[in-house]
């Protein structure tokens, strides 16, 4: 899993049946600052999020559990619209 911004959407007329109905986003990644990194997905959008929202994104065979993702050729699925993140000092 990993933490991220959604920073632009992909359209796609022409697709895999499966891939039909399913809103398909860019996430940034975020550092432990929330700052942007250079390196980006591109997830399916089981949340509804919107332009520049913090999200909780999951990849690999786990991108497949949600319900509208679960058997389709997804590999990133943004699964949650972060409120707020804290981090401890240690």
């Amino acid at each position: 899993m990993f933490l991220g911004r959604v920073v632009g959407t992909v359209w796609a007329t022409k697709k895999d049946e499966k891939l039909e109905g399913l809103k398909i986003q860019i996430v940034k990644r975020v550092d432990d600052e929330l700052n942007l990194k250079r390196d980006f997905a591109i997830a399916v959008d089981s949340v509804g999020a919107g332009a520049g929202e913090l999200v909780l994104c999951a990849s690999g065979s786990s991108a497949r559990m949600t319900r509208i993702t679960h058997d389709k050729p997804v590999d990133t699925v943004i699964m949650a619209i972060v409120d707020e993140v804290d981090f401890f000092q240690s």
